[in-house]
């Protein structure tokens, strides 16, 4: 059997939770902390939100994906599917092209949203405000404009300082991202990025332009679509959405640059378009279609995998990008974040208030060699792209097919904790 599959577990009902009594304080409202506050309150506890932007209308970044394994935690979340279903991305295949234009392979997706659950993608703005919103009408504590300085533990205490205050919780959880504070207290020293080798360009716009243009307008005139150009250790993959009323493109690249000098910054259409010396002529126009302010250039950065995510005395946890650094490619980044909020609450229902901290080991326990794995896909999937055998490509296409794994995409994180967390806590204590 295909490891952590058991996405047909049965998770106890959505009746109103018992009171826990235990307090959860999260450093951070991306999805991983978003879905740690929501997940928490649905099993019974309290949860706030530390974040740093002074406000919630801020419509960051583009396209993001959240695949089946996270929309079963959608799915639980009333109103929600509905929500994001109209402003998400619609298309039965992805179609491989090769950099000159020439047609590789189409892969359908058949009944993979059957079998599996939906698949979401779209802004990334929009949907964090609906996810955002949803939290707020829960009763989650969240507050803007918070700047946290330090996280605290001691054998009876754990906290952190923020504004200059000292907020006091039953457990931390430390979601505040790839630049996180928490990760320095949880390894005992300061785990500094690495450059990756690669950065991507990538942006958000709307399709109007596109649609005039000869070379560009098949891409948005017929509803979505999903299209992807593939050359010697480049890719490019551009998607309409809103039923092609707006346009989403990234393409990943080789860069050495240092992470010092910063990991996003304006894009240079100029640049962008050096790097795609002799592409399809359809490629240059997406990019030089681009408004200038929607152009970013964004440096992937890597950090080697954590001994641990829980630290020392067990009341301080880290989840989604500040545990684990998602590469694009995985496809996962996003989803995995929410099944850590998903399995933490469990794993805090379980244990109750008295031995909270054994349930953040708990939580490493059943997510760490999960999360490792899926982290690999990430690598596999570019350097099928990157390292394809261009020449030989024609004999075997589906060389390139982008894997649709099950036991990634099948699972069901709560199950997995409520059917886990007995038998690892009994692993713990002994």
């Amino acid at each position: 059997m295909a490891p952590f599959m058991d996405g047909t577990a049965e998770s106890p009902p959505n009746n109103k939770p018992k009171p826990s009594g235990i307090h959860v304080l999260i450093v951070g409202a991306g999805f991983a902390g978003i879905t740690a506050a929501i997940e928490c309150v649905r099993h019974g506890h309290t949860a706030q939100i530390l974040e740093s932007y002074k406000s919630t209308n801020v419509q960051l970044g583009d396209i993001i994906s959240f695949g089946s394994n996270s929309s079963r935690i959608f799915k639980r979340w009333p109103g929600i599917p509905e929500k994001l279903d109209p402003i998400c991305h619609r298309s039965e295949k992805l179609e491989y092209r090769y950099w000159n234009g020439e047609h590789i392979y189409t892969q359908y997706w058949g009944t993979e949203e059957e079998n599996f659950g939906k698949r979401y993608n779209g802004h990334r703005g929009e949907i964090h405000k609906i996810i955002f919103d949803y939290a707020i009408e829960l009763g989650v504590d969240v507050k803007l404009g918070q700047k946290v300085t330090e996280y605290f533990e001691t054998d009876t205490e754990v906290g952190v300082v923020s504004n200059g205050e000292r907020i006091m919780a039953d457990v931390v959880l430390g979601a505040d991202g790839v630049r996180s504070k928490a990760r320095t207290l949880v390894l005992g020293y300061n785990d500094a990025p690495k450059p990756s080798g690669y950065a991507v360009y990538r942006a958000w716009m709307d399709s109007s332009e596109l649609a005039k243009n000869d070379l560009t307008k098949d891409l948005v005139l017929n509803g979505d679509s999903h299209t992807g150009w593939l050359g010697p250790d480049i890719h490019f993959l551009a998607a309409s959405i809103k039923n092609g009323k707006e346009f989403s493109w990234v393409f990943t690249h080789r860069d050495e640059r240092n992470v010092d000098e910063g990991w996003s910054e304006p894009g240079n259409h100029e640049d962008a378009c050096k790097l795609l010396e002799g592409w399809a002529p359809e490629v240059h126009a997406i990019v030089r279609m681009t408004p200038p302010e929607k152009l970013v250039d964004w440096k992937l950065v890597y950090r080697d995998p954590l001994p641990t995510w829980v630290s020392p005395k067990g009341r301080i946890a880290l989840i989604g990008d500040a545990a684990h650094p998602f590469l694009p490619t995985s496809i996962q980044g996003a989803s995995q974040a929410m099944e850590e909020g998903s399995c933490i609450a469990v794993c805090l229902e379980l244990a109750g208030k008295k031995i909270a901290a054994d349930a953040l080991r708990a939580y490493e326990k059943i997510r760490y060699e999960r999360v490792r794995l899926t982290q690999k896909t990430g690598e596999t999937t570019r350097d099928a792209w990157h390292k394809a055998d261009f020449t030989k490509l024609k004999e075997n296409p589906e060389a390139i097919k982008l894997k649709r794994e099950e036991w990634v995409l099948n699972h069901d994180a709560e199950a997995h904790a409520y059917k886990m967390f007995p038998e690892v806590v009994k692993e713990l204590r002994q």
